[in-house]
């Protein structure tokens, strides 16, 4: 049993919609890095049904009119993706979703390694040892009611730890690799420095072609059903807007 008190349906609906997304980030503070089969499990039992509740007060249902309110900085605070922990180290608070209005989004996260280091020394090493920061690229678009997703292409940075991956140089980042794309013909996948499952892994992921819900979406918050593919479990993330 986890350490909270899974809610019923009548309590759930006499709960604000201001309520139920504070509880949700609350009930998964500090617990993005846990083992996938916990989190599975962990949305089951307590997220769920909150979930569930949140996407019946969706203030934009229509695809269409989510469209404007995704552009900009998100963080997932959040989420069931595999995809996504596949390299370990991943810097929470330098991990973006960054939408442009060009119909260019891209996935961006820095990977670590020693970066919770809390001792003195410790942590002086660790600023000096490389990162890697990697980014997935995606076209969307919204068609016949639904999000449509395209991998564009993955790419890879190293960079000095001791350096952050701030909001505004993954943005630069994006808009440089996005122009670059913009020229070729096809879809590209960079994979350099990893071993060769973890590639494989990539490589699986890339190919697919994703599927893309938002059960909940207003300005801030965000709550996304997704799909590698049709025949998968789904994954669901919890992203509030970065400024």
């Amino acid at each position: 049993m986890t350490d909270s008190i899974a809610f019923d349906a009548r309590q759930l609906t006499q709960k604000t919609t201001v309520e139920l997304k504070q509880e949700l980030l609350r009930l998964t503070q500090d617990r993005d890095f846990q083992p996938l089969k916990q989190k599975v499990e962990y949305y089951q039992e307590q997220l769920e049904a909150i979930v569930t509740e949140l996407s019946k007060r969706n203030p934009f249902p229509q695809a269409e009119d989510q469209v404007s309110l995704v552009i900009g900085v998100w963080t997932p605070v959040w989420s069931t993706i595999p995809f996504q922990d596949v390299l370990p180290g991943r810097v929470a608070e330098q991990s973006y979703q960054i939408f442009h209005d060009d119909a260019y989004y891209a996935n961006i996260a820095r990977y670590a390694p020693g970066n919770k280091l809390k001792l003195g020394w410790l942590q002086k090493l660790a600023s000096v040892l490389l990162a890697f920061d990697l980014m997935v690229l995606q076209k969307y678009r919204v068609q016949d009611g639904r999000w449509q997703i395209e991998n564009i292409g993955i790419k890879q940075a190293i960079r000095w730890q001791g350096v952050d991956l701030t909001i505004t140089k993954a943005d630069s980042w994006f808009t440089k690799v996005a122009r670059s794309s913009l020229a070729a013909t096809s879809t590209e996948i960079q994979l350099k420095n990893l071993n060769n499952s973890t590639a494989k892994k990539f490589q699986t992921a890339f190919r697919a072609t994703p599927q893309f819900e938002h059960l909940y979406i207003d300005r801030d918050f965000r709550i996304v059903k997704t799909r590698r593919e049709a025949k998968q479990r789904p994954s669901y993330t919890i992203a509030i807007r970065r400024e």
